[in-house]
């Protein structure tokens, strides 16, 4: 390997992606239960607004089989059992437990917002979004929170350095990559401008090790018993 480098966040932060996905149901409070319990330091999940104003969490958006109806065209009672509201797992998890929230519908962001605020959680929320200059306008709403551009790099125009540069002139703490983008020199250069850098999809031991030993704040993982295991020289 080479050098280790350190992160930002020390210690980085062990995402379970949907919850405990590999373990349970993705996106259920069993899920984000086994999580915890499994020693993740972050949770991540999807969020919706339903018609009625509650944000909840679930990645497609749509329910129904043969005819599907998107999240936003429902109420909370329609929708089924197992898609929990965001002030449920505010509930289960509390305050302390990052969370890392995939803003899939943005007419979410004041409900998230006031459920984060509501139990004193703000800090540790990590909003994130595909477009940057969205989370640029945001920033003032979203004063208290994380604001991660979820993106790729081949969306990067000018590369990561521009990218970077720009992140940190809007007030967006941190980029989220795919695993397979993350080198040793791209960590250091979001690094050097004070951005946070996530990796996602990191599905492996090794895979796991290489990304924490480049320096990465924030790992995402299905599986993690993995995770919390192949992580604990870093933490």
């Amino acid at each position: 390997m080479t050098v280790r480098q350190q992160p930002l966040h020390a210690p980085p932060i062990l995402f379970a992606h949907r919850g405990a996905s590999a373990h349970e149901r993705e996106n259920t409070l069993a899920a984000f239960g086994r999580a915890i319990e499994l020693g993740a330091t972050g949770i991540e999940s999807d969020v919706w607004i339903t018609s009625d104003g509650v944000a909840v969490l679930d990645h497609d958006g749509t329910i129904g089989t043969l005819r599907k109806r998107p999240i936003s065209a429902c109420r909370r009672d329609e929708l089924p059992d197992h898609i929990p509201t965001l002030d449920q797992l505010y509930d289960l998890i509390g305050a302390d437990v990052h969370l890392s929230l995939d803003l899939k519908d943005p007419e979410a962001l004041d409900a998230v917002l006031l459920s984060a605020r509501r139990v004193g959680a703000a800090a540790r929320l990590w909003l994130c979004f595909h477009e940057w200059t969205a989370l640029a306008e945001w920033r003032d709403r979203a004063h208290d929170v994380r604001l991660v551009d979820s993106t790729r790099l081949r969306s990067m125009e000018r590369g990561p350095e521009r990218r970077a540069a720009q992140l940190r002139a809007a007030g967006i703490d941190a980029v989220n990559l795919h695993q397979s983008e993350w080198t040793g020199g791209n960590v250091a250069v979001f690094h050097r401008f004070g951005r946070f850098a996530l990796g996602w999809d990191a599905q492996f031991d090794r895979l796991i090790e290489r990304l924490l030993h480049m320096g990465l704040d924030g790992v995402y993982s299905n599986h993690v018993d993995r995770l919390t295991e192949s992580a604990a020289p870093y933490v």
